[in-house]
């Protein structure tokens, strides 16, 4: 089964920059850069294009457009890899779906071992929504926010909220805390 998961409003819309738009002002197809900001979700860069209106006089302008950044696509039995910027989005547009964290890295051997595993229990667990999230530098600050010591680090939400862990290498404790997590 295949999710889309809604992390911005839409249309959504932005400021840009008078360069791309015409002397006179007017109507300006523009393809480029954006950047979404919601309360409720994370900041968010990609692309947007469509068309938008520019006051000449003040040689800026509101455009609104639908943007590739609006809906994150996540499928039921398979594993989804997250950064930064999708992690949150997707936990909370997830509502009330269990989702299964693994937390690793590119060098970890335990991990290499662990995730077919996991990639099995995505596909037997299809109630539940499966992410990884690979520990580097640019993902620094969500492994910081969940507490991350050590890798693989498998964390279970519900609600917004962790409500169980694993670290290691653990299958069987793994498997064990997803079965408490359904049943609770």
């Amino acid at each position: 089964m295949h999710l889309a998961l809604p992390i911005a409003p839409s249309p959504t819309a932005f400021r840009y920059s008078p360069a791309s738009a015409t002397a006179a002002g007017g109507v300006v197809p523009v393809k480029q850069r954006c950047r979404i900001s919601n309360p409720s979700v994370a900041t968010k860069n990609g692309f947007c294009s469509g068309v938008g209106v520019l006051d000449s006089w003040k040689r800026n302008g509101s455009y609104v457009a639908r943007c590739s950044l609006e809906t994150v696509n996540v499928s039921v039995g398979q594993v989804t890899e997250v950064d930064k910027d999708t992690f949150w989005p997707i936990v909370k547009a997830a509502g009330e779906k269990i989702v299964v964290l693994d937390m690793y890295t590119q060098w970890c051997g335990p991990c290499k071992v662990m995730a077919p595993k996991y990639k099995e229990l995505s596909e037997k667990y299809q109630d539940m929504v499966f992410l990884k999230l690979d520990c580097n530098e640019e993902n620094k600050p969500v492994a910081m926010e969940l507490g991350i010591r050590a890798v693989p680090t498998f964390k279970i939400l519900k609600d917004n909220k962790v409500i169980k862990e694993v670290t290691g290498a653990k299958f069987e404790d793994l498997v064990a805390a997803i079965e408490a997590a359904r049943s609770g």
